[in-house]
C-alpha cells in the first residue's frame, strides 16, 4: 500500500478554504518557516481512497475477535460517541461562564453519583488524564493523608506481583519505596509474606482485584484488613472492574481509594495513545485531599469547590469531559440490571473459553477465572519449537487478533485471554477451534506456522531488526 506521499503528484489541489476575510497579521520573521513545509499534493477522490485503504486494511474489534487481555477492547455502542459529540457538549470551552455549562457540571455530578454507587466510594474527581495519572493522584492522596497526620515515617508501598505493571512505577514517583510481594502457587497474595512485611512504615497497599492474571482474591477482607490494622491504606487499582462491577465493589473489600479506567470499563473505544480517563474515588476521611475542580450542587446550581486540603490540580481544566458523557451514557443505558449483567457475562465467556481449551492447551492457574484467562505455552515450545508469538502470529491468519502475550512476566510463554461480554457463543466456538487447529499443526508442521502470517497485508516481520534499528522517519 502506498503512503500518501507516494500518491502525491505536483500542483494537485485539495482544499475548500474559504477567502480570509479578516486583516493579516503581520508575524516576526523570526517565527516564520525557513522552508515551504511539505506537504502531499493529491486531489480529493485520491485522498478520499487513501484513508478508504487505510481502514480496510486495519484491524480493529468492528473486524473480528479482539481478545486483548488485560485491555478489555469490547465492543462499545455507537449511541456514546454520539452523546458526547452533541453540539452543547462538543463545542462547550473551558472558559465558558458557568452559568452556560449547568448541563455539563450535571454530567460530572451525576457521573460521580452512580461511579460512587459502582465502587462503594463516596467522591470522586475526574481530573486525571488516563489510568496512570489515576493511579498517581489516588497515591499522592494516600500520601497528603499521611502527612496530614504528620505521619512521614510511613515510606513504602506493597505491590503483589500479581498487580499492574504500572503500579510500581507510581508508587515511585511519589517517593515511595516499594516493597513486591510474590504470588503463591495458585496466583494469590501470599498471606504470611504479606504479614511479613507490614508494618509501621507501611503507607498503603496497591492491589488490582480481580488480578492481571485473572483471578479474584479469596482473601481479599482479610488482606485490607492487615494494612488497615498497621496504619496503612488500601488503593484499588480498577483496571479490572469489568469483571466485578455492579456485583462487588472496591469500597465494600476495604479500598480507601479507586481508579478507574472508564475508557475501558465504561465504553471508549481506546488504544493507540487514547483519550482515556482515569478518574479516581475515594472514602469520606480523604475527601478534603482531592484535586481542584470538584463539581457541587447548591440549591439547583452546580458549582466547583476546592477541597479544604486539596493536592492541587493533575491536569488542565477538568479532565476529558467526552470520555465521561461517554461513561454516562453506558451507565445510564445498561441500568442497575446491564450492569452486572455485562460482567457476569464477560466472566462467563472467558470460563467457557477456559474450559473448552483446558485440555488441548496448558492453564497458568486451576480452577474457574475471572474475565480473563492465561495459558502457558511452556510445554508445547519444548515439543515443537512453536511459541507464544507464533501462535498469535496464525491467528492473524484466521482473522483474529492475538491475545496479549508474554505478559504476566511470572507465566512462560504466556497468553491473556479476554473475550469480553460483547462475544456471541458462536464466535467464541469459532476461536476455541481455531485454537485447536494451531495446536494440532504445531505438532504436524510446525514450520507451517512459523511461517504464519501470509494472508495479511504484512507477513512475518524482523522484530529484533525493528526494535534495534527502528525507522522513524519518512525520507522523502
Amino acid at each position: 500500500m502506498k503512503l500518501v506521499f507516494e500518491r502525491s503528484k505536483p500542483g494537485r489541489k485539495n482544499d475548500f478554504i474559504p477567502a480570509l476575510d479578516v486583516e493579516v497579521a503581520t508575524i516576526p520573521d523570526k517565527f516564520n518557516r525557513q522552508q515551504a513545509l511539505r506537504l502531499p499534493e493529491i486531489s480529493q477522490v485520491d485522498m478520499s481512497r487513501h484513508y478508504t485503504d487505510l481502514a480496510d486494511n486495519s484491524f480493529g474489534v468492528n473486524n473480528g475477535f479482539y481478545p486483548l487481555g488485560s485491555c478489555t477492547m469490547k465492543y462499545n455502542p455507537k449511541i456514546n460517541d454520539e452523546m458526547s459529540a452533541l453540539p452543547n457538549f462538543g463545542q462547550i470551552h473551558p472558559f465558558q461562564p458557568i452559568d452556560t455549562v449547568q448541563g455539563s457540571l450535571e454530567v460530572y455530578y451525576t457521573a460521580e453519583k452512580l461511579l460512587g454507587e459502582i465502587t462503594g466510594m463516596d467522591a470522586m474527581t475526574f481530573q486525571p488524564a488516563a489510568g496512570a495519572q489515576g493511579e498517581l493522584t489516588g497515591v499522592m492522596l494516600i500520601k497528603a493523608y499521611h502527612e496530614n497526620n504528620n505521619d512521614f515515617k510511613r515510606n513504602k508501598i506493597i505491590v503483589p506481583d500479581s498487580a499492574h505493571g504500572t503500579n510500581p512505577a507510581t508508587a515511585s514517583m511519589v517517593n515511595y519505596e516499594t516493597i513486591n510481594i510474590p504470588s503463591k502457587e495458585d496466583g494469590r497474595v501470599d498471606l504470611e509474606r504479606l504479614k511479613e512485611v507490614v508494618g509501621d512504615d507501611t503507607a498503603g497497599l496497591m492491589l488490582t482485584n480481580p488480578s492481571t492474571v485473572g483471578l479474584f482474591e479469596h482473601d481479599i477482607i482479610e488482606i485490607t484488613e492487615i494494612i488497615h490494622q498497621a496504619g496503612g491504606l488500601c488503593y484499588y487499582d480498577g483496571a479490572n472492574l469489568n469483571a466485578i462491577m455492579g456485583t462487588v465493589r472496591p469500597g465494600d473489600m476495604g479500598f480507601d481509594v479507586v481508579h478507574l479506567n472508564i475508557h475501558k470499563t465504561f465504553s471508549t473505544p481506546h488504544g493507540g495513545g487514547g483519550p482515556g480517563a482515569g478518574p479516581i474515588g475515594c472514602k469520606e476521611f480523604l475527601k478534603p485531599f482531592l484535586p481542584n475542580y470538584h463539581v457541587v450542587k447548591v440549591g439547583d446550581k452546580y458549582e466547583f469547590e476546592t477541597p479544604e486540603k486539596s493536592i492541587g490540580q493533575v491536569k488542565t481544566f477538568y479532565g476529558h469531559f467526552a470520555v465521561v458523557v461517554r461513561a454516562l451514557t453506558y451507565i445510564l443505558t445498561l441500568g442497575k440490571e446491564g450492569i452486572p449483567q455485562a460482567s457476569r457475562t464477560a466472566v462467563l465467556n472467558a470460563n467457557y473459553m477456559r474450559h473448552e481449551l483446558k485440555d488441548t492447551y496448558d492453564m497458568a492457574y486451576e480452577g474457574p477465572c475471572m474475565h480473563e484467562f492465561v495459558m502457558t505455552l511452556e510445554r508445547l515450545k519444548k515439543e515443537t519449537g512453536i511459541t507464544a508469538l507464533d501462535v498469535s502470529k496464525a491467528l492473524l491468519d484466521n482473522g483474529m487478533h492475538p491475545p496479549t502475550m508474554y505478559f504476566p512476566d511470572v507465566v512462560k510463554e504466556a497468553l491473556m485471554i479476554e473475550p469480553t461480554e460483547t462475544e456471541s457463543k458462536e464466535t467464541l466456538d469459532k476461536v476455541i477451534e481455531v485454537f485447536k487447529q494451531i495446536k494440532e499443526q504445531a505438532y504436524q508442521d510446525a514450520e507451517v506456522i512459523k511461517e504464519a502470517p501470509i494472508n495479511t497485508l504484512i507477513g512475518r516481520v524482523d522484530e529484533t531488526a525493528a526494535a534495534r534499528n527502528p525507522i522513524l522517519r519518512y525520507e522523502f
